[in-house]
C-alpha cells in the first residue's frame, strides 16, 4: 500500500545494508544467516523501513476503495512482507476508520511468495474454498505469485517499474489506481479462467 517509489528505494536501502545483490530475496538472505547475525539484519531493516514510514503515502485511490468496501462490508486483510509498524503507521494514519484482519506481516512464516500466508486469511475468514474466493491485490512478482498459489485472483497495481507483470501468467487483471477496481467490482468481478 506504499507509494512505489519508497518501496522500490527502500528495497535497494534494504539489499545495501545487507550487502546483497538485487536477485537474492531479502528474507531468505536474513534466514540463512547464522543465528546471532539475524537479529542485526532484521534491525537494520527495521530501521530502513521506519524511515520509509515517515515518507509513506497512500496509493492513489486507497482512501476510494476502502470506503467503498465498507460501505458493503467487505471483509479486508493485509498479507504483507513488511515488519508492523509501517502497516500499523499506513492503517491509523490513513485508514482509522478501516477494519483489516487478519494482517499478515513479515513475522509470518513463511513469507510470500509462498501461499501460506493468503491461505491463512482464508482460514481465518472461514472460506471453505480455501483461497479461491479471495483477490489479491498487489504490485510485486510475489503478491502475484502467493495468490495464484494460493487459488486467488490476483489483481496488479501497475506502475513502470512492473509493467512486465501485466502479461505474466499469474497476473489475472490490472490496474492503474486502486480505486479502478471499484467499477469493476460493481459489474461483478470475473477472476481466473479455469483453462489457466
Amino acid at each position: 500500500m506504499q507509494t512505489t517509489t519508497v518501496h522500490s528505494v527502500e528495497l535497494t536501502r534494504n539489499r545495501a545494508a545487507l550487502n546483497i545483490e538485487k536477485q537474492i530475496d531479502i528474507l531468505e538472505h536474513i534466514d540463512s544467516l547464522p543465528q546471532f547475525e539475524q537479529a542485526e539484519a532484521q534491525e537494520k531493516i527495521r530501521d530502513i523501513e521506519r524511515a520509509a514510514m515517515q515518507r509513506q503515502q497512500p496509493q492513489v485511490g486507497l482512501v476510494q476503495l476502502m470506503e467503498y468496501l465498507d460501505r458493503r462490508n467487505i471483509k479486508k486483510g493485509i498479507c504483507t512482507r513488511n515488519f508492523d509498524a509501517p502497516v500499523t503507521h499506513l492503517l491509523t494514519t490513513f485508514l482509522p476508520s478501516s477494519k483489516f484482519s487478519p494482517v499478515v506481516t513479515r513475522d509470518f512464516r513463511p513469507p510470500k511468495p509462498d501461499p501460506a500466508g493468503i491461505l491463512h486469511v482464508a482460514q481465518e475468514w472461514r472460506c471453505e474454498d480455501g483461497g479461491n474466493s479471495l483477490i489479491m491485490v498487489g504490485d510485486s512478482i510475489d503478491d502475484m505469485t502467493a495468490g495464484y498459489r494460493a487459488g486467488a485472483a490476483t489483481v496488479l497495481l501497475v506502475n513502470k517499474a512492473n509493467e512486465y507483470l501485466s502479461r505474466h501468467p499469474y497476473t489475472d487483471l490490472v490496474i492503474k489506481q486502486l480505486d479502478d477496481l471499484i467499477g469493476i467490482l460493481d459489474k461483478g468481478f470475473v477472476g481466473r479462467e479455469e483453462d489457466r
